[in-house]
């Protein structure tokens, strides 16, 4: 065992009808470290503020090497050495690699100039650690999701924290960076550092951390060593009951061709991508990241500019020019990026799950606001969004909940063709149940379910057949019933290898 770095002791804090820590008690050890995990609304994201001096908690007690503390701002935090790396990204889009690395920490030369000669070599250096290869002075909004949070971790590298948390650290990453991610993880842990791992992936806790923390109901459950705990009985601890099938699959015979897309192209993303997607079916995107898969469905949901390309539906060619006339040739689409593109952060979860159904809503010229509650709440309970008033605004939500009401604001739309993109990043392993059971639901109905991700196992437990794409392009398609419908082939042709027994 490490020295004890930061010790929180019984630490209450309550907002307004909601209990968020309940007496809660944990301890962050130098060289090792330490997983978090539990449901959405455990309190996981209320843990992670009080320590990094956001929320000041209500009863309890804070220790930083032996010596009582009290936090009153984020910055008396970092004084302590204590970094977070919050799972919503905080990258100033208009700015360079360096000088969000950099912010709050120039450097400056001799003569009292900003030294971008050194902070670009280091900039680099860091980037290149992770296995990225990117320009330092290129700006952030030309990065993927990915690459923005490869450069969200580089900024805590950067201090010399005594503690850093990782707050769902891989969700945008692909399997490449994530293995990059966990060789820097490893690599704090080795120069002393406290690590606090958060992550929905089980996976992740038994590769990565020493010990395990469960939270459920805003509580400590239990601490024990991941080498000493199965994933059932963790699962166990987080939800309170046993989850028998972790992928409820059920076999639906697929329909007619719901949706063709012929040559699809955009510069710099995709090219010449033609593929079929079926009623009744859940069709698979895979890759890593960067290989054009969200690119692709934006482009044809008309939310940005294709070069090329044309669209059928129900073997009609149709003229989709913005995400309206989508909506309209009954599309549905998840985006991948909640917090900008998914909610109006700034408006309730009510308004948030009504807003693509107004028109339905309508009573005369106004909204009918008895049905949009009805609504609302019926959605809420159904996705068991963890709130105590469906009039909350979306942004007061942890990250899990904020991604149900997006899906909750979808199911409310009488579409054929779901699109979803990365549909349960950030939701813990019951709500993803629930997830896919939307999803079973849908294709039951007849829907066409598109579901692009970047766990693999998801790909393989939910998908019907599996399109895997490189740089832009398809390099392989799979059926369930193929002997390359496994992890090692799908990753095969991710990274642009043959498949030997299927088509590319």
């Amino acid at each position: 065992m490490g020295e004890a770095v930061v010790e929180l002791k019984n630490i209450t804090k309550i907002f307004p009808g909601v209990t968020a820590l309940d007496s809660m008690s944990i301890t962050l050890e130098s060289g090792r470290i330490h997983g978090l995990i539990g449901e959405n609304g455990a309190g996981k994201s209320t843990l992670i503020k009080v320590l990094t001096g956001v929320y000041i908690p209500d009863k309890g007690d804070i220790y930083v090497k032996d010596r009582r503390v009290k936090f009153s701002n984020p910055l008396e935090a970092k004084r302590m050495g204590i970094t977070c790396v919050y799972q919503e990204l905080n990258i100033a889009k208009d700015l360079s690699v360096t000088d969000n690395l950099f912010m709050g920490e120039y450097v400056k030369n001799k003569l009292g100039f900003l030294d971008y000669k050194f902070m670009n070599a280091k900039a680099a250096e860091i980037m290149g650690d992770m296995g990225q290869n990117i320009d330092p002075s290129k700006y952030c909004g030309q990065l993927g999701m990915g690459q923005q949070q490869l450069v969200e971790i580089g900024k805590s590298i950067l201090t010399d924290a005594k503690v850093v948390i990782l707050d769902e650290p891989t969700s945008s990453l692909g399997s490449k960076e994530a293995a990059a991610l966990f060789s820097i993880v490893r690599k704090l842990k080795d120069k002393g550092k406290a690590i606090l791992f958060v992550s929905h992936k089980l996976e992740e806790i038994f590769e990565l951390c020493d010990v395990v923390t469960v939270m459920r109901d805003s509580k400590h459950i239990v601490t024990l060593p991941s080498s000493e705990v199965t994933k059932d009985r963790l699962i166990s601890y987080m939800v309170g009951r046993t989850l028998n099938n972790l992928f409820p699959k059920e076999r639906v015979e697929p329909g007619g061709t719901a949706l063709e897309v012929k040559n699809f192209s955009c510069a710099g993303a995709y090219k010449g991508v033609s593929f079929t997607a079926k009623y009744s079916e859940i069709l698979g995107f895979a890759g890593l990241v960067g290989a054009g898969r969200t690119e692709l469905f934006r482009g044809l949901f008309a939310a940005d500019r294709r070069d090329g390309g044309e669209v059928f539906i129900d073997d009609r060619k149709r003229d989709i020019r913005n995400p309206a006339g989508a909506i309209k040739n009954k599309i549905a689409f998840l985006t991948e990026d909640r917090k900008l593109q998914g909610l109006v952060l700034s408006e309730s979860i009510m308004r948030n799950i009504c807003l693509v159904n107004l028109d339905a809503l309508k009573k005369g010229f106004l909204l009918d606001r008895k049905r949009m509650v009805k609504q609302a709440e019926d959605c809420a309970a159904r996705l068991k969004i963890k709130t105590d008033s469906i009039y909350k605004l979306a942004g007061e939500l942890s990250g899990g909940n904020q991604q149900k009401v997006v899906i909750g604001k979808w199911m409310n739309v009488d579409a054929n063709i779901y699109i979803f993109d990365e549909p349960t990043r950030g939701i813990d392993v019951g709500a993803k149940i629930e997830v896919y059971n939307i999803m079973t639901s849908l294709v039951k109905q007849g829907k066409c379910v598109i579901m692009i991700s970047s766990e693999l196992p998801e790909i393989l437990g939910m998908s019907d057949r599996v399109i895997v794409m490189r740089g832009g392009r398809i390099m392989a398609e799979v059926e369930r019933s193929g002997v390359n419908f496994n992890q090692e082939d799908i990753m095969r042709a991710a990274w642009g290898g043959s498949l030997q027994n299927e088509p590319i």
